[in-house]
C-alpha cells in the first residue's frame, strides 16, 4: 500500500432487535419480524421461527411455507402474511393463546443473518376486556337519567311558560 493510503473495512454480521408483546388467553397476537434489507428476492430468503424450547414454530424456505417439521403446538395456530414477504415483513400471528405460549420467540432471517427476539407475555383476560365496557343499563339507571333530563331541561321551560302565562292573565291593579 502506498504511504498515506489506508482502507477501512467493516461489515454488519447480524442485526438483532428485542420486542415485548402482550396477549390474552384465547386471543391472538402478532409476533413481529422484519428484514432491514431492501430489494428482497424471496427465492433467496429463509425465515426460521423458533420458540423458547427451540421447537419449530414456522419455516419459510425460499419464500414458501415449509410446515412438515412444525411443532404440533403451532399447527393451525401460526399464520403468516404472504403478501408482506416482498416488503420484508415475516411477522407471525399466533391464535388461540394459552399460558404455555408465554416466553421467548426468535425469528432468524438468512442469508442476511438478521435475528429478532420477541418476548410474549400472556395475561388473564377479564370479561370486560373480552367484551368491551359494560353498556347494559338497569331500569333504575334509565329512570334516573330521565328524571335528571326533565329537571334540567323540561321543567324550567314549563315553569317559565306558566310564569309568563300568569303574568298576562292577571288584571292590573
Amino acid at each position: 500500500m502506498p504511504d498515506g493510503v489506508f482502507t477501512i473495512t467493516f461489515s454488519l454480521i447480524s442485526v438483532s432487535l428485542d420486542v415485548t408483546v402482550e396477549g390474552f388467553i384465547g386471543g391472538s397476537v402478532v409476533l413481529p419480524c422484519s428484514s432491514a434489507q431492501q430489494d428482497l428476492k424471496l427465492q433467496d430468503i429463509d425465515v426460521f421461527w423458533r420458540d423458547k424450547d427451540s421447537e419449530i414454530m414456522y419455516n419459510l424456505i425460499k419464500g414458501a411455507d415449509s410446515l412438515e417439521l412444525q411443532d404440533q403446538r403451532y399447527k393451525n395456530r401460526a399464520q403468516t402474511f404472504p403478501d408482506e414477504y416482498k416488503r420484508g415483513n415475516f411477522s407471525i400471528k399466533l391464535v388461540n393463546l394459552t399460558h404455555t405460549d408465554a416466553g421467548m420467540f426468535i425469528c432468524y432471517i438468512t442469508p442476511s443473518d438478521e435475528r429478532e427476539t420477541v418476548k410474549l407475555i400472556i395475561k388473564e383476560s377479564t370479561e370486560q376486556e373480552n367484551h368491551g365496557p359494560e353498556t347494559q343499563l338497569d331500569w333504575w339507571q334509565i329512570l334516573l337519567i330521565c328524571v335528571i333530563t326533565l329537571s334540567v331541561f323540561v321543567f324550567p321551560i314549563i315553569a317559565c311558560f306558566i310564569f309568563k302565562l300568569r303574568k298576562r292573565t292577571q288584571a292590573p291593579i
